[in-house]
């Protein structure tokens, strides 16, 4: 790879990450400029955003061309298919689909796909976002040795980090997460319990939240169980803050090291299951057994 093309003028939030990806993979210049019809033949250039083609195998990723119809894909979402990354980023990047209707659809339609007044748009833009896309509008050409480039390659590299870490983690999870059936006089309650392992001992909670949202019990879990990294025993927590378990309830048992006030967190001592099953149990609120 050689160069980067992209289009002049304003900047936006697709057109931006769409480079920090191809910057992070490539590491060449980023030339602010139209493309020529030499640019689009060459697959050593990547032309993003314009040019009016969506070619992967000739790198050129632009979106504008699409019918009315057609789904609302962006610059952005076209690089990300390219590196097999677009499925997983639509299912674990929440920004991600809001970010394809504001390119595709513009701000009102996006807002009411959102169910946010279309005021809430401009609110939620932060300074970061704003001064990115303005240095980012007001260069010709960005290399490797320019600040806002090397900012670019974190932002990709973290984006690629992130779903290739995840998508290990799902797999994992697949394979060594345990589902539990506390029962109860009422409707049991249901949790994911995670065995120690070295494999997720750094951060053991990570990805938990969207393996249970890939396998579409976000309705039937109420409690998470995993191994504490500040200690040799566990940490129970609340899933989506279900209200049915109250954690402050087992503070006084000899297994519990720390019980948060408000109930939705535990750290134990204990690795046993049976005991563990069994806090669970006594964490139950009374009018929900």
């Amino acid at each position: 790879m050689q160069l980067i093309v992209t289009h002049p003028g304003g900047a936006h939030k697709d057109d931006f990450l769409a480079c920090s990806l191809l910057a992070h993979l490539h590491r060449v210049p980023i030339q602010r400029r139209e493309p020529t019809d030499e640019d689009l033949s060459n697959p050593s250039i990547c032309v993003v955003d314009v040019g009016g083609v969506h070619d992967p195998e000739q790198n050129n990723f632009d979106h504008h061309q699409f019918p009315r119809d057609a789904p609302p894909l962006c610059a952005l979402s076209l690089v990300l298919q390219s590196m097999g990354l677009y499925e997983d980023a639509l299912s674990f990047c929440a920004w991600l689909r809001p970010a394809e209707w504001l390119d595709t659809l513009g701000p009102n339609e996006t807002a009411k796909l959102m169910n946010i007044p279309r005021s809430a748009l401009g609110e939620l833009n932060s300074p970061l976002d704003i001064t990115l896309l303005n240095r980012f509008a007001k260069h010709t050409e960005l290399g490797p040795q320019d600040a806002l480039y090397q900012v670019m390659c974190m932002v990709g590299e973290d984006i690629v980090d992130y779903l290739k870490s995840l998508r290990e983690r799902l797999d994992f999870l697949a394979q060594h997460g345990q589902y539990w059936t506390i029962e109860t006089d009422g409707e049991p309650i249901e949790a994911l319990f995670l065995e120690k392992s070295d494999a997720i001992a750094e951060d053991p909670s990570f990805g938990v939240y969207a393996f249970i949202e890939s396998e579409g019990k976000e309705d039937e879990v109420h409690a998470l169980v995993y191994p504490d990294r500040r200690g040799d025993g566990y940490g129970l927590t609340r899933y989506n803050d279900s209200p049915r378990l109250d954690f402050s309830k087992i503070e006084s048992h000899d297994d519990v090291r720390f019980a948060h006030k408000r109930g939705f967190v535990a750290k134990v001592t204990t690795t046993d299951p049976a005991k563990l099953k069994q806090l669970l149990k006594d964490a139950i609120v009374e009018n929900e057994r």
